[in-house]
This record gives C-alpha cells, structure tokens and sequence, in this order.
C-alpha cells in the first residue's frame, strides 16, 4: 500500500496552509487570547459552571470563507456543489487546521455539510454534543443531540468554549443500562479528530526545532545538548508514527485502524506539546508563545469522544475476537 500523497493532494494541503496563514494567526488574536474577566460566581454558582463565563466569538466571516473555499464541502460529490474529495483529502485538511489552531466546531460542521442547509458554504455553524461536553454551542445554528440544560464551563482551551450536558440524577437501573449507553462516535469524526492531533504534534515538534536551534545557554545552542536532541527526536518519532497511521486509516476506513490512528495521535498531540512546553522552558507559558495552546488544545481534544478506553477496548476487542 502506498502512502505517497499525489500532486492533487499536495496542491489540497499547501491551499489550505496558505489559506489558513493569510486569514488566521493564533498570535495575532488577543481579543479570543485574553478575554474580559468574567465576574464571580454567585452564591448558588459552582465556580466551574457559572453563567458569567466570558466566551470566544466565532470569527463568522472566517468560517464563510472557509465555506467558499470548500473545506466543509470537501467530500459532497460535486453534482452537490462539492469537491468529490475522499476521506483522505479531509484528512489533509483537518491536519492542516489543527497545524494552525484554528478554532470552531470545524468536524460537526464539515460532517453536517451533506445534511443541513447552509453548512457546506459556512453559512450555518452546526456543533454536536459530545459525551457530556459541547463545544461552541452559543455560536452554533444548530446543534445535533439533546443540549437541554446545558451549563457554560471554564475550558483549558482560551479558544474553545464549552458547555457541559447535566447527566441523568441518578445511576440508571441495570435493565435499562444498555439504553443509557450512548451510540457509538461515529468513525470519520475520531479520525478528523486525529487529524487536527496529528496537525498539532507536527507543528509542536517545529517550533521545538527552532527554538533549540536560535536559543542560545553557556555559548551555544540548546539544540546541542543531548537530553534537548532526545526531547526533539521522541517528538519527531511519536508524530511520524501517528502520520503512518491516521494516513492508512484515511485509506482504508476501518474502524479498528482508525482507532489505533486516534490513539498514536492523542498521545503525539500531548506528549509532543508537552515536551516542546519543556524545551521552551518558561517562556512557552507566555500569552505570545502558542506553545501552551497547542497544548490546551491537545488536552480538550484527547476528551472528546472515539479516543482513550473507547479506542483501546475496540482495539482489545478486535484483538480477542
């Protein structure tokens, strides 16, 4: 099986990097960065469930042009007004918006775009609800699944707000315990969403690089000591690995594939982040340094749904079976 991209995919990919260079910056957002304090909670207030919770906007003209260009319309068959791209494709694209920390419920909308008017061209902004958790659900036109009742929380994310689903009062019955489940994530949404980690843990592993070779101790660069060169190779290795794998997923659809791609990615995105935090030392906790937010980000996506146990226990049971 080859995994080389064609000059059709190449020529995807580096659009939607020019697209996403010359329309958004992370480190030029201070209005999403370092929004106004929100008030304290009152005394009825849970201090991480408070209605005064300041939340990021949507950049609504950002998200049309994304439209225009295709990025949600990317698999709809062009008879649709799509691209009649493939999974592979979308996988291109989801890794560069991850590269770049673009913001908003980018696979909601992106799978929606076939189903609900206006989502293809960025018109319409659709979230989902996810486990317990929504993200952007006071920006979303539409929302897929019950949100009733749900809660602003304080994210990890500065650039991801989030809203938290009340869970049933009390345990369910055991009778009724396989209705309580909730469905299965759906594959192509986990494999997105090893997109955007793996876009992550291959811009993480950039800036590391760089820095180590322009920051300068005891006369020379930090790229020059060892346990630097290991952080930057571990790094280097872990998103290679999680590139082979979310690439062969996209390839061949399969679930089980898609979550070993999921797993290797999640752990690419965080560890990755996390080392390249180490390399930066302190100056990777400053608001302009988007090292940290990578890292928030990376955080917020390993909790969505499809990764962690649910990939391991399809993984376990494919193995067993």
């Amino acid at each position: 099986m080859r995994f080389q991209l064609t000059e059709e995919q190449r020529a995807l990919r580096d659009g939607v990097r020019q697209l996403l260079a010359r329309r958004w910056d992370v480190r030029r957002a201070p209005a999403a960065l370092d929004p106004p304090l929100a008030p304290p909670p009152g005394p009825s207030e849970s201090p991480s469930e408070s209605p005064s919770v300041a939340l990021p906007e949507l950049d609504r003209a950002l998200w049309r042009e994304l439209g225009a260009a295709g990025f949600f319309a990317l698999r709809l068959p062009e008879a649709d007004g799509g691209a009649g791209a493939g999974l592979a494709e979308a996988v291109l694209a989801f890794e560069e918006a991850g590269r770049a920390l673009l913001p908003g419920p980018l696979v909601a909308t992106h799978l929606a775009a076939g189903t609900v008017p206006g989502a293809a061209t960025g018109e319409t902004v659709v979230t989902a609800v996810d486990g317990p958790l929504v993200e952007w659900l006071a920006a979303a036109d539409v929302v897929r699944g019950d949100a009733s009742g749900a809660v602003p929380v304080r994210s990890v994310d500065p650039l991801t707000p989030l809203h938290r689903v009340p869970g049933p009062p009390s345990p369910a019955p055991p009778t009724l315990l396989a209705q309580a489940l909730p469905p299965p994530p759906d594959p192509t949404a986990v494999l997105l969403t090893a997109a955007e980690q793996l876009g992550t843990a291959t811009r993480v592993c950039e800036l590391a690089v760089q820095h180590a070779r322009t920051r300068e101790q005891f006369g020379q660069p930090i790229g020059a000591f060892q346990a630097v060169k290991h952080l930057c190779a571990d790094m280097l290795v872990r998103a290679e690995t999680a590139r082979a794998a979310v690439y062969a997923a996209a390839v061949t659809g399969d679930p089980v594939d898609v979550a070993a791609a999921r797993l290797l990615a999640d752990e690419a995105a965080v560890r990755g982040a996390r080392d390249c935090l180490q390399v930066h030392g302190g100056m990777g906790f400053t608001w302009e340094s988007e090292v940290h937010l990578h890292l928030k980000r990376a955080w917020l996506r390993a909790r969505r749904r499809g990764g962690g146990a649910e990939s391991e226990e399809l993984l376990a049971a494919d193995l067993t079976a």
